[in-house]
């Protein structure tokens, strides 16, 4: 191996051990991470066996790995003539693998804080017509109330945001590199 050779490698190395060391950001485990960034510096579609010997992993975390990284929209999988196995890629939009993971973990998590809003909402509004409040309890339903209709309408712009990711008008705002040129 000559030295240019070694320094392409251990470059390549640096990137997919920083990749490894961030992955849990989209909810996954440095192995993935290596597996990610191995294949990023691959020019072709890898089977399974080929990730296991490239990484010296069993063919079982690797397939354990690639349905994490593929349900992480990180990874497709990819048809080839002629080849029998399954094949994976790394998708080549950086940008659009952002914000397929923002819009889907915070989508999710709108939506369950909503839900928990509407609901508290609708039990303290109930609960300021019981017979029994005193003037303490419904002073502190009336404080949570308007703590809940703060991080409503904070949720709400939170659907905002993810919508603007979604449709793509976050670039608008915040333009990839590329664009600006």
């Amino acid at each position: 191996m000559t030295d240019a050779y070694e320094k392409l490698e251990k470059s390549r190395k640096r990137i997919t051990e920083s990749i490894a060391q961030n992955i849990h950001l989209y909810g996954l485990p440095p192995s993935a991470g290596r597996q990610f960034g191995m294949m990023f510096f691959e020019n072709r579609p890898l089977t399974l066996d080929d990730m296991s010997a490239e990484l010296g992993m069993s063919k079982t975390s690797m397939s354990t790995s690639i349905r994490s990284l593929s349900e992480a929209k990180l990874v497709d999988r990819v048809w080839e003539r002629g080849v029998r196995k399954d094949l994976y890629e790394v998708k080549d939009d950086w940008y659009q693998i952002f914000v397929d993971m923002f819009t889907v973990k915070w989508r999710r998590a709108v939506s369950l804080h909503t839900a928990a809003i509407r609901k508290s909402l609708a039990e303290l509004k109930e609960l300021k017509k019981a017979d029994d409040i005193t003037d303490e309890l419904l002073a502190l339903i009336e404080t949570d109330i308007e703590k809940l209709l703060y991080i409503r309408e904070y949720y709400d712009w939170l659907d905002r945001l993810i919508d603007a990711f979604e449709d793509q008008k976050i670039f608008d705002l915040v333009p990839r590199l590329e664009d600006e040129a």
